[in-house]
């Protein structure tokens, strides 16, 4: 077998019991698993859920809170109640965790979002095990990642890992419930994720983590989009990982061979970026980007919209709305002097540097609703 790179996410229903406390004997099945991947020679990142459900105990509250303030309580509680278990059970093997919360601000932030990247390779180059959450103590509700399902596809993708592993309370993806449909079919297999299989998922889920089957799916069309195949099912005893890595899992698998691993870059301006202004452009310079694989030059453009710096992201607009967005090395004052303008009468600009107001590197196509990364 090949050595991959792998993110594992295990949710609160995988790792906690009824009463919403860490289970001792889930913890271990989990830490055995990852131990037989790591020397199989694979390279494992754990994205863990459970702070929140290991920690409402110890604050009285009888069921998992719903109000922010008890769950980033809760949290504060049970975070470091999760990461000391998982420190005792992998001490025997000689592994060392690494604890690293993240909130949404760490991936829209350029250099953060950089920074992250750079320590958790360093850390797996060190032989350490990295285990992430969300930082839930301190997230506002409008910057959270919603569940740690997207937290682990962003994950897998800013890492170009070869597969995410979605460790959940049923064994797979189906047409239907099977808790209401006995006659439900499980997809064994599935080259995608359609619009159809997103809203059939609506509210299926555990009660004790906050991702339900759409939140999964959602992760996982995400993770495809970034290049990363994703399996989501049941997984029990010490060679479970191996067993889905070598396509025996009890799931379902998402994404085919030819997938692509996206620059991170480009997705830090797909998925992470915010959006500072608009540029509107015409006709010659739409076709360039979309169908040339060229950069934006000044002469395209015809409208700005918004004030933005050198460095910013901005959406492009075409004829028929929304082409992409990308990163530009003008600031909007200096596009309004040069738009429109053609080579020749930019040299006579004192703004102008370069041709390219967004070079094709810095650039994300989003056309008729697909993110191409291109």
């Amino acid at each position: 077998m090949n050595k991959k790179r792998i993110v594992v996410k295990i949710g609160s229903s995988s790792l906690t019991n009824a009463n919403g406390e860490i289970a001792e004997g889930k913890l271990k099945d989990h830490v055995k698993a990852i131990v037989s991947a790591r020397r199989a020679g694979h390279e494992i990142i754990l994205v863990s859920s459970g702070a929140v459900a290991a920690g409402f105990k110890k604050l009285g509250y009888p069921a998992r809170p719903v109000k922010l303030k008890g769950k980033q309580a809760a949290a504060a509680v049970g975070q470091s109640l999760l990461i000391q278990t998982y420190a005792k059970e992998l001490a025997p093997f000689g592994i060392t965790p690494a604890q690293i919360l993240l909130t949404r601000n760490d991936f829209s932030k350029k250099d953060r979002y950089r920074n992250a990247y750079s320590t958790i390779s360093e850390l797996l180059a060190r032989g350490i095990l990295p285990i992430i959450n969300e930082n839930d103590t301190v997230s506002v509700e409008e910057l959270t990642f919603g569940d740690n399902d997207m937290l682990s596809a962003l994950v897998s993708g800013m890492l170009h890992a070869d597969q995410l592993i979605i460790l959940t309370d049923i064994n797979g993806l189906y047409d239907r419930d099977p808790r209401d449909d006995y006659n439900a079919k499980r997809f064994d297999f599935l080259e995608d994720v359609s619009e159809e299989m997103m809203e059939a998922a609506k509210g299926t889920g555990s009660n004790v983590g906050t991702g339900g089957m759409k939140s999964k799916l959602l992760a996982a069309k995400t993770a495809i989009s970034l290049g990363v195949k994703v399996f989501i099912g049941l997984g029990k005893g010490e060679d479970k990982l191996l067993r889905i890595l070598t396509g025996f899992g009890d799931g379902t698998y998402i994404g085919t061979e030819m997938l692509s691993s996206v620059k991170n870059n480009k997705q830090w301006i797909s998925l992470h970026s915010p959006i500072a202004g608009k540029l509107f452009i015409d006709q010659g310079a739409e076709k360039a980007l979309l169908s040339q694989g060229s950069s934006l030059l000044p002469a395209g453009i015809y409208g700005v919209d918004g004030v933005f710096d050198k460095g910013n992201v901005v959406e492009v607009y075409g004829r028929n709305g929304l082409l992409g967005k990308g990163e530009v090395l003008y600031s909007s004052d200096e596009i309004r002097k040069l738009m429109g303008k053609g080579r020749e009468e930019l040299k006579f600009e004192k703004v102008y540097i370069t041709n390219e107001v967004i070079h094709r590197d810095q650039w994300v196509q989003i056309y008729e609703g697909r993110d191409e990364h291109e």
